[in-house]
């Protein structure tokens, strides 16, 4: 049998027949496993809501966090061990997909209402299974290199990109749409719901615009990776901007909740 020499840290150890494959922490590691914890402490936040309150867009933001945190785990796994098909495939079908598309459904629920958001709710499950079955049965075409981030274009045919184009551009517009009209309605003091059933009682008009602010600033940090490609390299970009849009949105997310309390109808005297 041959043996085999890999570096681990300072260190070199052998393997026999199989690979050991350790690589140090770098920049672009240590962004992916902060915007998996962003993205986690985000979710188990907006859960533990939804658990206690029942509102519809804390459980589409939870999912949303889930689908984000696969995401992250992806890509800090493909940077310590190397892009391989899989790791590609599920960066590309949570990162790129499916996820904006569920955040983009509680700013749905919030602004416009339950029987809109549910509407757009059953097309959303629809749009992920198919999206999530096509990105995984799609061939993958050329070689991917373990140290350079793969790209849709580069190994993907027309649908999956289809697909990305959608479920990033259109929720990205209504997330950041959604959350500059909210607070541009507080601002104004008018109640930042569009529709008379999603009212909410504003408890801090500043504290709620500001919030609003954040998270459209979160939204537009995570669709300006390829601005950053150019001076930051792809892999670093994404890195960056994955854990600075996380963290924005989530701090938005807690300016905005400690903003508002739930619209509570007004109780008829028997």
């Amino acid at each position: 049998m041959r043996t085999q020499r890999y570096w681990v840290g300072h260190r070199t150890v052998n393997s026999v027949g199989a690979r050991l494959a350790f690589s140090p922490v770098t920049l672009n590691t240590a962004l992916a496993a902060v915007s998996g914890l962003v993205s986690l402490a985000f979710g188990l936040a907006t859960l533990d809501r939804w658990t206690r309150r029942r509102r519809p867009h804390e459980l589409a933001w939870t999912v949303a966090m889930a689908l984000f945190f696969v995401a992250a785990m992806s890509l800090w796994w493909a940077e310590a061990r190397g892009w391989s098909a899989s790791s590609f495939r599920m960066f590309f079908a949570f990162g790129a997909v499916i996820n904006v598309p569920w955040l983009a459904l509680g700013t749905v629920y919030l602004l416009a209402g339950r029987r809109a958001g549910d509407a757009v709710m059953r097309v959303l499950l629809v749009f992920s299974g198919f999206a999530l079955g096509a990105v995984v049965m799609a061939p993958v075409s050329g070689v991917i290199e373990p140290d350079v981030l793969p790209t849709g274009k580069e190994h993907f045919g027309a649908l999956p990109r289809v697909l990305a184009a959608v479920g990033s551009s259109v929720p990205a517009v209504v997330i950041f749409a959604g959350a500059a009209w909210s607070a541009w309605r507080v601002v104004r003091g008018a109640n930042p719901a569009l529709t008379s059933a999603a009212v909410r009682n504003v408890t801090s008009a500043g504290r709620l615009a500001l919030g609003n602010i954040l998270i459209a600033a979160g939204a537009a940090i995570l669709s300006a990776s390829g601005t950053f490609a150019g001076r930051l390299g792809a892999d670093t970009s994404f890195a960056v901007t994955l854990s600075g849009g996380i963290s924005v949105l989530f701090a938005g997310f807690l300016v905005a909740s400690n903003a508002t309390s739930p619209h509570r109808a007004p109780q008829r005297s028997e």
